[in-house]
């Protein structure tokens, strides 16, 4: 087979002309007749062992070059990418497939190329790091989200619901104040409702706040405009029933409290260790956004057109793995049936969706970039550690690391690790500026959930 010619067309797609020779074509005809011999009937002969030219006189010397092209396919588009050195992207495509009057297959394909980059600095970028900092208002607040956990719920009977009580109630919302058009999705019972939590609709919990065990009241509610659009800014009744109600009776922040939460004999001891693991967390969290800032900085600097082959297979992923936290792991589900069954229209789309599929996309053509000009390859060693690595990590054999991702893959992710390595530890650490009292509140709000949850 040869390379006979190679175009650039529009939309950074290339197509090349592949031709096999006589022998290589007479060789897949005869494949392709071996192949399905079995399957054709000629007076004279049993079937199947009629010879290849008498089924050529019978049906046509063309009988079989539809399977001869079929077998010369794959090979002639593997000459033509390694003789033509073409890198490209996406599924390729046979533009015609033809055989010529010398018995020669001549094949041409269509193929996006990977686009040209150019990949700017990459090392000794200055990046921004936050200090790990931990105060002593972080580690109180982290305790007494401990604290909350391990509470007693206590029962009360001779007294209202106030806040911060646990009201297990029933209720039903209806649309008409005669009650008798309730609504979808509006009723419930036996529900734990926090007072206070704020976890049911604008001033809900206010009017159960007052009501006692075994009462029942109508609630009115006005829901808020940018509720859901059947109940958007509507004026509904909840009839409400208050089955018990609870409080939590906080535990002493004692030594008795510090051997029941954790492995420590005394409370100094356990705060401590709060402390440390505030500071572990907190610094790997710096270390994930150092490299984070250095990896966008990196991309900043990159300059490349960003194929939409490659962006779209990244808006599938981002789909699919959001689909995969609802359980819905179908690989043969139509990515859009999958956007639609999780509500994704086109506004997440364009603003949050496809910005995110752009930017993984540029990392992607950078992590590339960096292997090819650091020449990235990877020792035994190295990779043998790498999947060490992965199995601790996963809690499997590096034996089942290799049977599942297989080796190809394994040496793949490896290299872009390395790459991003080579970024992230060549990055110059410069002071970030100082953060606003509500900024730096907010992450250690949300530390604090998380460590609640």
């Amino acid at each position: 087979m040869i390379l006979k010619n190679s175009e650039k067309k529009e939309n950074n797609r290339l197509e090349f002309q592949v031709e096999s020779d006589n022998a290589e074509f007479e060789q897949a005809i005869k494949k392709a007749y071996q192949k399905n011999k079995g399957q054709i009937n000629i007076h004279g002969f049993r079937r199947g062992k009629a010879p290849l030219y008498i089924i050529e006189g019978e049906y046509g010397r063309e009988v079989f070059y539809q399977d001869a092209l079929d077998e010369l396919a794959q090979p002639a588009f593997d000459k033509g990418v390694e003789e033509g050195n073409v890198n490209f992207i996406g599924m390729p495509s046979i533009v015609s497939a033809d055989v010529s009057d010398e018995r020669t297959a001549v094949f041409t394909f269509s193929v996006e190329l990977y686009p040209e980059v150019e990949l700017g600095q990459y090392k000794g970028l200055e990046v921004e790091k936050v200090p790990v900092e931990v105060s002593e208002e972080d580690v109180d607040r982290e305790v007494e989200s401990v604290r909350k956990r391990n509470a007693r719920k206590l029962s009360v009977d001779d007294r209202p619901a106030q806040k911060g009580d646990t009201a297990n109630i029933d209720y039903e919302g209806f649309l008409d104040p005669e009650k008798t058009n309730p609504f979808d999705d509006g009723k419930g019972e036996n529900h734990d409702l926090e007072l206070g939590s704020g976890s049911f609709v604008p001033g809900f919990e206010d009017q159960v706040i007052g009501m006692s065990v075994g009462e029942e009241k109508d609630i009115n509610i006005t829901f808020p405009e940018n509720y859901a659009e059947d109940l958007a800014g509507k004026d509904v009744v909840f009839h409400v029933k208050v089955n018990g109600i609870t409080y939590p009776e906080l535990p002493e922040l004692d030594d008795d409290f510090a051997q029941d939460v954790s492995e420590f004999d005394t409370f100094d001891e356990y705060k401590a260790s709060v402390r440390k693991n505030i500071e572990e967390r907190r610094a790997e969290q710096a270390k994930a956004a150092f490299r984070s800032a250095a990896i966008e900085k990196a991309c900043e600097n990159l300059k490349a057109d960003l194929p939409e082959t490659m962006v779209k297979a990244h808006i599938e992923s981002i789909i699919r793995n959001f689909a995969s936290n609802y359980g819905v792991n179908d690989q043969n589900m139509q990515v859009e049936t999958l956007a639609s069954m999780l509500g994704i229209d086109e506004e997440a789309m364009k603003t949050a969706i496809r910005p995110n599929a752009e930017r993984e996309t540029k990392v992607e053509l950078l992590v590339n970039a960096v292997i090819d000009a650091e020449k990235i390859e990877g020792t035994d060693e190295e990779i043998d550690a790498y999947i060490e690595k992965i199995s601790g990590s996963v809690g499997a054999s590096a034996d089942e690391i290799k049977k599942y991702f297989g080796m190809d893959y394994i040496k793949s992710e490896f290299k872009k690790e390395k790459a991003m390595d080579i970024i992230a530890d060549s990055a110059v650490a410069v002071d970030a500026a100082p953060a606003s009292a509500e900024e730096a509140a907010e992450p250690e709000k949300k530390e604090s959930e998380e460590a609640a949850e």
